[in-house]
């Protein structure tokens, strides 16, 4: 097999893997805000045996350090808006929402990373307006909060993989994932008294939810962690954005499959999601340009949410 070839199909099975994400999400049973806590600290604690990671701590610099650990925070409260979609609503709602990541990266990224705005942009964030109206509309009334907070999460993506991409060169992925998720726990820790209502951060989990979280850490987050690694280094930046604008899919396919929520959505919905991914998909075809390979220090903190512009 060619290592082109090769790389696609990697790419492919990792990004069906982040749509597993959102599936796990439904099936472990503790509040969003442990579950989070719980899958942040088993992928730091794994990443602490690896000696690179420990080089990488030393010889960066304080103020970088610092730097990648603000993200941190904005990548915990990703991943806890994201989950609390789930709870509030469901997996496919949930996913549909973080296909809004690249609209409102192509809103926030030329301010945060001091480029030109594109006019094109704007078309593909006024795009999307009528697909949200649709999905909103095609959910039951008690599963629209999960829509808002899931439209938070797309922001947060946004916002942290616009900072990643100006520090994108000054660290090793393992370790940037390791400062950025290890500050995430320590950020969920001092904030789980402030949100009584969510339930403590730590929350021992059962046999059931236990096994999930350890399949949720390992096999979503770092398994397809190193496979892409390896696979970006023979895909193009536009190659492997078109293949992880994927994962909305996959994960509405894998909701329908293994959870049966098309029961609890009508056509209106999916109308809505076709309208939003279609979006998504010609934003990178009007901006394609022969881009340098892509970079994979998103990729452990995001899924495969911004790995690429």
């Amino acid at each position: 097999m060619q290592p082109v070839t090769k790389a696609r199909w990697q790419i492919h099975f990792c990004v069906l893997l982040w749509g597993f994400t959102a599936i796990l999400g439904k099936l472990i049973t503790l509040p969003a805000l442990p579950l989070v806590w719980w899958r942040m600290l088993l992928v730091v604690a794994a990443l602490f045996l690896f000696p690179s990671v420990w080089r990488g701590l030393k010889a960066m610099p304080a103020r970088l350090r610092w730097a990648y650990a603000g993200i941190g925070v904005l990548v915990s409260l990703h991943w806890l808006t994201f989950y609390a979609a789930i709870k509030l609503a469901n997996a496919s709602v949930a996913a549909t929402c973080i296909a809004l990541g690249p609209v409102f990266l192509s809103l926030v990224e030329p301010w945060i990373a001091r480029r030109k705005f594109d006019p094109r942009e704007l078309l593909i964030g006024i795009a999307v307006v009528p697909g949200v109206a649709m999905v909103v509309g095609g959910v039951p009334v008690a599963m629209r909060l999960g829509i808002a907070v899931g439209a938070v999460s797309a922001l947060l993506v946004a916002l942290f993989g616009s900072f990643n991409k100006r520090l994108v060169e000054h660290g090793d992925p393992l370790t940037v994932t390791c400062i950025e998720l290890g500050t995430g726990t320590v950020f969920l820790t001092l904030l789980a008294p402030l949100l009584p209502h969510v339930g403590p951060a730590f929350v021992l989990p059962g046999l059931h939810d236990a096994s999930l979280l350890v399949l949720l850490s390992f096999g979503c987050t770092l398994l397809p962690f190193a496979l892409a690694l390896v696979a970006l280094r023979h895909m193009s930046a536009f190659g492997t954005q078109m293949v992880t604008n994927l994962e909305p899919v996959y994960a509405i396919l894998l909701a329908i499959v293994l959870l049966g929520e098309q029961r609890q959505l009508d056509s209106w919905f999916y109308a809505g999601v076709a309208v939003i991914l279609a979006a998504v998909f010609v934003y990178p075809l009007l901006s394609r340009q022969q881009a340098a390979p892509s970079q994979p220090e998103l990729l452990g903190t995001s899924e495969s949410h911004s790995i690429v512009e």
